[in-house]
């Protein structure tokens, strides 16, 4: 089975600054991978590689069976991507919000109203403008948008930040159930003791390299095991 993510001295540019520097890891399918470092490690531009939002220049990178270096735009629509914005659109609702973004996904809209049954954002919530939310409301609604558009590749940027312990919990629930579906999950995350709770190992990021790994272990309701091939800087 081919992995669903997998880098070799991959190199992505901003502007003339290597953001990603030659960089190797690979990510099995069913893995939920933490990725650590300090900021401007290149967590950030490792997560919007895999999204197909960043340019590799040289190296290789596959993610779910595509080529990013040939085509960047085909993996979208297998990928869910939730950065610190949420691009959200305050006139709309939380229900019309979603649709929105999963009909821009050209995914079917089937799953919409489970998708906000398991954020807890149904009943009246659904139908209240997102500019009167608060900021966790808004952050739920985001991850409604993932679950939503039924991706393959979950790629999360501090998950938990804006959540209160009750929608800590419910994510932290979500992205086992995408895990233990077959998904995929890699997340960046300075909440290191909720990490690695939840994360079936982690990959440390610095200076755009890929520098050690934790060793895999089970997740009690998972029997995926972790694979990683990294270069040792």
């Amino acid at each position: 089975m081919a992995p669903a993510v997998s880098f070799l001295e991959a190199v992505s540019l901003t502007g003339h600054f290597p953001v990603l520097a030659g960089l190797t890891l690979e990510v099995n399918e069913g893995e939920v991978v933490h990725l650590r470092g300090p900021n401007g490690a290149g967590k950030t531009s490792l997560l919007r590689a895999c999204a197909g939002l960043l340019p590799i220049v040289s190296g290789e990178a596959v993610v779910l069976g595509h080529d990013l270096k040939a085509d960047r735009v085909s993996v979208r629509r297998e990928v869910a991507h939730l950065g610190h914005k949420t691009f959200l659109y305050d006139d709309l609702t939380v229900e019309e919000n979603v649709r929105f973004a999963v009909r821009a996904a050209r995914a079917p809209t089937t799953g919409i109203e489970d998708s906000l049954g398991k954020v807890e954002l149904n009943g009246r919530l659904r139908t209240t403008a997102v500019g009167r939310l608060s900021a966790g409301q808004r952050r739920r609604t985001a991850l409604a948008v993932v679950i939503a558009r039924g991706a393959r590749l979950w790629l999360l940027d501090e998950p938990h930040a804006g959540l209160d312990e009750e929608g800590r919990e419910v994510l932290d629930r979500l992205v086992a159930a995408a895990a233990n579906s077959g998904g995929t999950v890699l997340f960046a995350s300075h909440e290191l003791e909720r990490a690695e709770s939840i994360a079936t190992r982690s990959i440390e990021i610095r200076g755009g390299a890929a520098i050690a790994a934790s060793p895999a272990r089970r997740r009690r309701s998972s029997a995926h095991e972790a694979k990683v091939n990294l270069d040792v800087a």
